[in-house]
């Protein structure tokens, strides 16, 4: 029976890889980008998946996207969360936050929260969060938006460890949360790059990153056949052990809260 399947950052890389591959094996997919361009290469990817423009790093326009995609899709199968950005300088969004955590954490957090009733009419609902799980992340309490000391490792590294805490905060009901890291996987990351820097990317892109299509298998998997237990951490296709300190992940989630009411 066709799925559906929301997938944020679906218009690139992983993502869209995910839209095509889905497509074609007839489930219902929806990809949501913030571009005209994204919309173009899932075109010509994945003609048949559904485009949605949405500018994910607003919490408003985020919210906007859960209420709608509810409305229209009261049963939602899996939700991949596959939308970032590396940003090399600070960035800061129209509503007040540093860019990549209203990416990278906010966002994830409201579609996870926004969709959790659609997922769980579905009959093995999943989350797929492609972050980078089980890298030694960590938190910075006293400056989560990282006005003082900004860093654009320091923010990826943050957002995986948010997307750790996060797993573990939702986990419960029918869903199934997966923490899945990829490792290094050639989705243009360059892209994101001023010269020289970016040459220097691409070409270390092109000699160590794993091809997307090699990355896409594992995932479609876990899509299809869902692990039993409510949150597993997976990396480069294979589980790993990762202790979550739930105090800290409830810690997340109240300040998420109050940034984020």
């Amino acid at each position: 029976m066709p799925r559906t399947i929301v997938i944020t950052g679906g218009t690139n890389g992983i993502g869209k890889a995910l839209a095509r591959h889905h497509t074609e094996r007839g489930d219902q997919v929806v990809a949501v980008g913030s571009s005209e361009e994204g919309e173009r290469r899932l075109r010509e990817a994945a003609p048949q998946a559904r485009f949605i423009r949405s500018d994910l790093s607003s919490l408003r326009q985020t919210r906007d996207l859960a209420e709608r995609l509810n409305a229209e899709h009261p049963v939602i199968d899996a939700l991949v969360l596959a939308a970032f950005r590396f940003n090399s300088a600070r960035v800061e969004t129209e509503e007040g936050f540093e860019h990549t955590f209203a990416l990278y954490v906010l966002n994830r957090w409201l579609m996870a929260e926004g969709l959790r009733d659609s997922l769980e009419n579905a009959p093995t609902p999943v989350i797929i969060n492609l972050c980078g799980a089980g890298q030694g992340g960590r938190i910075h309490w006293d400056d989560l938006q990282l006005k003082n000391s900004y860093r654009a490792i320091t923010a990826t590294m943050q957002g995986a460890k948010a997307s750790e805490l996060l797993g573990a905060a939702y986990a419960s009901g029918r869903t199934k949360y997966v923490l899945y890291n990829p490792v290094f996987v050639a989705t243009g990351l360059h892209e994101s790059f001023k010269q020289p820097l970016r040459g220097l990317v691409r070409v270390t892109s092109a000699v160590f990153a794993q091809p997307v299509a090699k990355a896409l298998p594992p995932i479609t998997a876990l899509i299809d056949q869902p692990p039993s237990e409510p949150l597993t951490t997976w990396k480069k296709g294979k589980p790993i052990d990762l202790a979550v300190d739930r105090n800290e992940a409830r810690r997340l989630t109240e300040a998420i809260r109050a940034l984020a009411p």
